[in-house]
């Protein structure tokens, strides 16, 4: 008879994951110690069920603060693929400048791990069918880190728009915007940092090759060779989260316009608006700008024949007070043809009896105080042990960060560009 350890290890033989860590936990590599990975770091501690043992990243004093945050028994590793090699790792998060995506999220897979890439899953769109073909022919299991769909106040909300609660939602507008200095990516740079401690060939890889420079090392999004700017950072959250809210696919249709208008530390636009046609049958309004910040970050309105929903931190239920009032048009007709219209049983339905009906009043859903990534993470590490993908996979990271490319892509050829559905990708 299997005692309960060997009955566990033969489960996570069958799933492809070692049993080195205590406790059964998943091995897990962190690729890349930015600010960002060590909150990912912290909430894959608070999730559970994984150890992490190794950490890189190419400014050393970030992976040393790294492994001083994880602890235990983490390794330094000055080379992404010493982690990719190292047999004993079961999967990967993979926390790296935009650019780096694609070659280590296959790298990964060849080396038989599976990943957690934070978004956009890809720099360029076409990547995406190269990532979704690769998980796909080694049974890999890739998820992407936009965690909003992991969000309650979201799940929520899907539940309510897939039952018709809205009715029919024809228009969304959503809004990512910011001004500060640090929100637009202008982060503190390190004051120990130089070409001795920052490996700035490792930190180059498939980019265009230039000197040196702190700023390009530690604020990249500001820079079109290592990221697509406003869209492939926060753009892609709010298309994740339109696709989840509404079960849609992708655009057919992208138009839009951007520029650099205020701040010229950078070469992407710091505004942004697009409109995204949906073959679902309705549009989306995308806007964002680091010059102002009235709209808050990552804030909707669900635009639906019979309700709306606002969501931000929290989620509000807004029902349609709609009735016909053609009062004032009425008035101007002969006064007997007016009283005649007043006892119309048709008008008294339409416009006489909705307005004694109390309206409903406005209903508000509190945020969980749980950090969504939390969840994200947990489902993550949940998918590593039962071999069934998150909804947020290859296939809808790809499509999401596919919205943002067509975005830039817009605003740099000054056109309308189209989704090709049988490609399931941008056309040329």
């Amino acid at each position: 008879m299997l005692t309960r350890r060997e009955f566990a290890a033969a489960g996570l033989a069958a799933a492809g994951l070692s049993m080195a860590a205590p406790n059964d936990r998943v091995q897990v590599g962190v690729i890349g110690c930015g600010a960002r990975s060590h909150e990912l770091m912290r909430h894959l501690m608070t999730a559970g069920g994984a150890e992490i043992v190794a950490v890189c990243d190419a400014y050393q004093g970030r992976m040393e603060r790294a492994a001083d945050r994880v602890g235990g028994r983490v390794r330094k590793v000055a080379d992404y693929r010493n982690v990719l090699n190292d047999k004993s790792i079961d999967a990967v998060m993979i926390v790296t400048p935009d650019h780096w995506h694609e070659t280590m999220v296959l790298g990964a897979i060849a080396a038989g791990k599976d990943v957690y890439c934070e978004k956009p899953l890809t720099f360029r769109s076409a990547e995406g069918l190269e990532v979704i073909r690769a998980a796909q022919a080694a049974k890999k299991i890739v998820q992407v880190g936009s965690q909003v769909c992991s969000s309650a106040i979201q799940q929520e909300a899907r539940r309510m728009i897939q039952a018709g609660k809205l009715g029919k939602v024809t228009m969304i507008r959503a809004a990512y915007s910011r001004n500060t200095v640090s929100g637009a990516w202008g982060y503190p740079i390190p004051p120990d940092a130089s070409a001795a401690n920052c490996n700035w060939e490792m930190f180059q890889g498939p980019a265009e090759k230039r000197p040196f420079s702190l700023e390009r090392f530690f604020r990249w999004r500001c820079y079109s060779e290592y990221s697509g700017g406003i869209a492939t950072d926060l753009f892609v959250h709010l298309c994740t989260t339109i696709h989840f809210l509404m079960n849609a696919t992708a655009p057919a249709k992208v138009m839009a316009m951007g520029q650099l208008y205020l701040r010229k530390d950078r070469d992407v636009p710091d505004t942004l608006n697009a409109i995204l046609e949906y073959p679902d049958g309705f549009v989306v309004n995308l806007s964002s700008t680091f010059n102002n910040q009235i709209s808050g970050e990552g804030s909707f309105q669900i635009l639906g024949t019979e309700a709306s929903l606002e969501l931000a931190s929290d989620l509000t239920f807004l029902p349609e007070r709609k009735w016909d009032d053609n009062k004032w048009i009425v008035e101007s007709w002969p006064k007997t043809l007016e009283e005649a219209y007043w006892k119309d049983p048709r008008v008294i339905a339409s416009e006489i009896a909705p307005k004694r009906v109390k309206a409903q009043l406005p209903t508000s859903i509190k945020s969980p105080a749980e950090d969504m990534t939390v969840p994200h993470l947990r489902s993550w590490v949940t998918s590593l042990r039962t071999r069934q993908g998150h909804w947020e996979d290859a296939a809808v990271g790809h499509r999401a960060a596919a919205c943002a490319h067509m975005v830039n892509k817009s605003v740099q050829e000054g056109r309308m560009v189209e989704w090709d559905f049988a490609r399931d990708d941008v056309k040329a």
